[in-house]
């Protein structure tokens, strides 16, 4: 289970970084972004979560704020998984004497 949430992290952390960039890239190009290679590459990376977001979410919420909402559920999710981790570690470590 622990190698599990160690993944399921991993997943998170590659996917928020993924966004960070998208969002950055998104501020940077302006209107050509979609003619950038590297945005490209972070919309395919991102586009899982994306898709999961708006499943998730409301129809009110709009398409121009899923990528804000899709990373705050991101962090939600990593903070969840970091403090199963943590939790984890501590039951399974030995008492100190």
């Amino acid at each position: 289970m622990y190698e599990v949430i160690v993944i399921m992290k991993a997943l998170t952390e590659i996917a928020g970084v993924a966004l960070l960039g998208q969002g950055v890239l998104w501020v940077i190009a302006g209107a050509k972004r979609n003619q950038n290679l590297v945005y490209g590459l972070f919309k395919t990376l991102t586009s899982p979560v994306m898709k999961a977001t708006r499943w998730i979410t409301p129809r009110i919420v709009l398409d121009q704020h899923l990528g804000l909402v899709a990373f705050f559920l991101l962090i939600i999710l990593w903070v969840g998984l970091t403090v199963m981790k943590i939790k984890m570690v501590l039951e399974n470590s030995a008492p100190a004497s």
